[in-house]
């Protein structure tokens, strides 16, 4: 009986121990609207807006001073284009899906501080 509930407790603690493993490994960056992105265009200083489009949307209209890494680049392309590790990013695309998809990258690839904000179908201000 004591084997039993040894084998059942050591059993217990390492699920514990692997979930808490995934937990951590899960890749967290934060959804905010286009609105909360304006805002912080607005009055912080030292963000990228990054738009992760191809080529030729992003020349049909981007947001003024975003800079282009396509969604299937970034795992080539961040390092190079994007150096510091903790530095604001507020991602978008056209719909919000590929700026999903470019957040979690961004994110397993060691990015602290990124804020996704969907598409620029929803985006009501500025593009040039």
């Amino acid at each position: 009986m004591k084997k039993l509930i040894f084998i059942l407790l050591a059993a217990l603690l390492l699920t514990a121990c692997t979930q808490e493993k995934e937990q951590d490994r899960e890749a967290i960056y934060m959804n905010i609207t286009a609105q909360e992105a304006k805002e912080i265009m607005d009055t912080q200083e030292g963000y990228i807006i990054l738009d992760v489009r191809e080529q030729d949307e992003f020349d049909q209209g981007h947001i003024p001073g975003a800079i282009l890494i396509p969604y299937t680049q970034i795992d080539f392309k961040a390092e190079d284009v994007l150096p510091d590790l903790d530095q604001l990013i507020l991602v978008y695309c056209r719909s919000g899906r590929r700026s999903k998809i470019a957040a979690e990258a961004l994110v397993d690839l060691g990015y602290t501080n990124i804020k996704e904000f969907g598409g620029i179908l929803d985006w009501p201000y500025e593009i040039e």
